[in-house]
């Protein structure tokens, strides 16, 4: 069976009229609310979950309505005084799991899950950092703390048993510059070329998709292709 994991990243507060848009938009694409949402706890230290009481009561609907959450970073801002490539070129200074020590990632890692956890009286459904990106003692201290999934450009992964569970590039979009639209695009027009070439789909959007026309129209072009092709699945499912 050919699987489609769909996902909203950054879901915060912050964000909170750009999220609920997506998740009506992705909900229409997908028949259902299988989705994966990713919470940031404290969005750029200024959006606290744990203070939003409202923000908190509408994460457990969702949780409770089949939304798969996962702990997405603690600030999601990246603080390394000196960045990598990836860093540099492949994010806006959202890697913020990139650089963290074994100590500071198990850190970030406890309190953020206590904050989600807290808000959708359920436990996350496993971690993914930032920008996709992991120090190697980042991905240490998930294996610590025991989340049952996480997930990289390229694979999902069990930090407990250390199992590759799925093989295959995320599709997404970025919005920050017309060349990255523009690249963007060309990669999703691409993948739709071909559904059949990816065995387990991952598709994730953002808020900032919102505000760019074209983006919304190929993240609704490419949920469409591969709806006919994959099933809508749970993240969880890979642990089955």
């Amino acid at each position: 069976m050919k699987r489609l994991f769909a996902s909203i990243h950054d879901v915060s507060p912050r964000f909170e009229r750009q999220v609920d848009a997506l998740y009506h938009r992705l909900a229409g694409l997908l028949g259902s609310p299988r989705m994966a949402m990713l919470v940031v706890p404290d969005f750029e230290d200024d959006a606290p979950l744990s203070r939003n009481p409202v923000y908190a009561a509408k994460l457990r609907d969702w949780a409770n309505a089949g939304v798969e959450i996962f702990l997405h970073g603690w600030c999601h801002r990246d603080d390394a005084k000196v960045r990598g490539f990836m860093q540099k070129h492949m994010t806006a200074g959202a890697g913020e799991f990139a650089q963290l020590t074994r100590d500071e990632a198990n850190r970030r890692l406890t309190a953020g899950r206590k904050v989600v956890e807290d808000a959708i009286g359920q436990p996350v459904a496993g971690f993914i950092a930032p920008a996709w990106l992991y120090s190697q003692a980042a991905k240490h201290a998930l294996t610590d703390q025991r989340f049952a999934l996480a997930e990289d450009h390229l694979r999902v992964w069990s930090p407990v048993s250390g199992k590759i569970l799925a093989r295959s590039p995320v599709i997404t979009w970025a919005s920050r510059s017309t060349p990255r639209v523009v690249s963007s695009l060309f990669v999703a027009a691409a993948a739709r070329a071909a559904p059949w070439a990816l065995k387990d789909a991952r598709i994730a959007v953002h808020p900032g998709d919102t505000t760019v026309p074209a983006l919304l129209a190929s993240i609704d072009a490419t949920y469409t292709t591969f709806v006919r092709t994959h099933t809508p699945s749970r993240y969880a499912d890979l642990l089955a």
